[in-house]
């Protein structure tokens, strides 16, 4: 099936000398770039920074190799630190290795079920308010090496961080917080000057010689977890029985879910920037046969990273081969050059991931937000507050099904229903052909209208609006043309209406169904025989023509 093809088949058909040049570089530059990101983002998550190099160079490799997008660059990211980090206090290393192997087989059935365009659909609100805590939970858990704080292990509970921090704020180092503020200011300002090399790269080549030739005194990743490995570990499938299934299947859904919305995210970001077009399902499946294989060497979980794929365009990479040639680039570098990483202070890893967490930010969409439509505002104000407060996978949980509740509300707030025996002086309906107005209402007829979906939020209304007839009609008319879906609950309220019908002896009539799913809704539950076809018309002509015909017969 095409749609299960990877990009990589289709892009290496017409691949000539000259797009390989500017893959080739693109593949350098962002394999430059992903290598302070990918020790940091392991290190913040609480495992050793060479598993974050194994994620970057195994899991890079296979996006890159088997996904759906031309150009996404994939590995750790920023979005993953609070649920590593909380998987790996709470299971253990093994626990996340296991969890990692089991939302890629979630991804890849996810992928093969075609769900990669439900997972579009999940609210704008929603995705600010987890990325915005989310960078601030980052954020917040650098402060320990950026201020050089001299305190054990740093709470996982936002709150209790930041009292700990306080407990040993006169412990604060100058030589850590001084390099932190540098290596800001460095990635800030080093754009003015050139955008081919990254501004991260020139932090940590200078704040580490720094530290290095002065023999400063700060922390550095040697210090901290010793040397880090020059080669790749042997791959271990990881052991999985039921127990161990129901144990982490809850956190291997959030590594899937979020996997699969920030993947998805960078595949639309980078469609957006080549002009392309990405396969939702194929890069699903290559997520989560990229995180199989980074469980299976140690890793950690992987995802599209959007900045990265951003690097990566605009620095003329267009097909697949750039973000394999990124991970060979990152494979070499930890081959002969990984030993001098132990070299890297961790406030300047700091100072890199409080970058990364601002842009990662959104703050001015959460401003924009906020000034927007309230239920827009409660959604993001409710998952931003869970998500720092709580737990990640609560957060969308909740913001899930508050965004589903504020949603169905408002379409409850659209859906009505009115008697339009009496309404002949509105402007839209006198406009209309079709108005009431323009046919003779027989006595003893009652016409009512629906107008939006007949589902269980907007059921009542239409229940409410039946018991207050005054007096039983003969014929009650049901105009629908305005009805686009209707659910269990609208068919269920219809059929009560058909029963009190029959029991008052009043003919009911259903006219204008004319959306499809509507009417193959109708017939499946059998109310189009209950009612007879007879009584199911086109149009509001037919509708009266049939009244008339009824009260002839009665």
């Amino acid at each position: 099936m095409a749609m299960f093809v990877p990009k990589i088949i289709y892009t290496l058909k017409n691949y000539n000398k000259q797009q390989f040049l500017k893959d080739l570089m693109a593949g350098i530059i962002v394999g430059i770039v992903a290598l302070p990101l990918a020790i940091a983002f392991a290190i913040a998550s609480g495992v050793s920074p060479e598993k974050g190099l194994y994620t970057a160079i195994i899991a890079g490799f296979v996006i890159s190799a088997l996904g759906g997008s031309k150009v996404q660059i994939g590995g750790p990211t920023g979005a993953f630190i609070v649920i590593v980090y909380g998987i790996v206090l709470e299971y253990g290393i093994n626990g996340l290795i296991i969890a990692t192997f089991l939302a890629g087989i979630l991804l890849v059935i996810m992928g093969f079920a075609r769900l990669g365009v439900i997972i579009k659909f999940i609210p704008h609100p929603l995705i600010v308010g987890f990325t915005t805590g989310i960078a601030l939970i980052i954020f917040s858990s650098q402060m320990k090496d950026f201020l050089g704080l001299s305190m054990g292990v740093v709470p996982a509970d936002f709150i209790d961080k930041w009292r700990a921090y306080a407990g040993q704020v006169s412990t604060v180092d100058m030589y850590s917080l001084v390099t932190a503020l540098i290596t800001i200011l460095i990635i800030m300002f080093w754009p003015r000057v050139t955008h081919k090399v990254p501004g991260s790269l020139i932090a940590i080549l200078g704040t580490t010689a720094a530290v290095y030739f002065l023999h400063i005194p700060i922390a550095t990743i040697g210090s901290r977890f010793g040397a880090i490995p020059t080669h790749l570990p042997m791959p271990v499938v990881p052991h999985l029985d039921w127990a161990i299934i129901q144990k982490l299947i809850r956190p291997a859904f959030t590594i899937a879910i979020l996997g699969g919305i920030e993947s998805l995210l960078s595949a639309v970001v980078a469609d957006g920037m080549i002009g392309g077009h990405h396969k939702s399902n194929m890069e699903l499946v290559a997520q989560g046969t990229a995180n199989m294989f980074s469980a299976i060497f140690g890793g950690i979980p992987a995802t599209g990273a959007i900045a990265r794929t951003a690097t990566n365009v605009k620095n003329g990479g267009r097909t697949p081969v750039a973000g394999i040639i990124h991970a060979i680039t990152l494979l070499l570098i930890m081959l002969f050059v990984g030993k001098w990483a132990a070299l890297i202070p961790m406030a300047t890893l700091s100072g890199i991931l409080i970058v990364v967490a601002y842009n990662m930010s959104e703050w001015r969409n959460f401003v924009y937000i906020m000034k927007g439509p309230r239920s827009d505002a409660a959604v993001l104000l409710v998952t931003f507050l869970l998500t720092v407060l709580v737990d990640l996978t609560v957060a969308i949980e909740i913001g899930m099904v508050l965004a589903a509740f504020l949603f169905m509300r408002k379409m409850t707030q659209f859906s009505n229903v009115r008697e339009l025996n009496d309404v002949l002086s509105d402007v839209q309906e006198e406009a209309d052909t079709e108005s009431v107005s323009n046919f003779i209402i027989p006595k003893g007829v009652v016409v009512y209208e629906i107008n939006g979906p007949l589902f269980f939020g907007a059921a009542y209304k239409f229940k409410d609006a039946i018991n207050i007839i005054e007096k039983t009609p003969k014929v009650l008319i049901l105009r629908m043309r305005n009805v686009p879906i209707i659910d269990a609950t609208g068919i269920r309220t219809l059929e009560e209406v058909q029963q009190e019908c029959y029991h008052q002896h009043t003919k009911l009539i259903l006219s204008e169904v004319n959306h499809e799913g509507v009417f193959e809704e109708l017939q499946k539950a059998r109310l189009i025989f209950k009612i007879g076809k007879a009584n199911v018309v086109n149009d509001m002509k037919d509708a009266i023509s049939r009244s008339q015909q009824v009260l002839t017969e009665k």
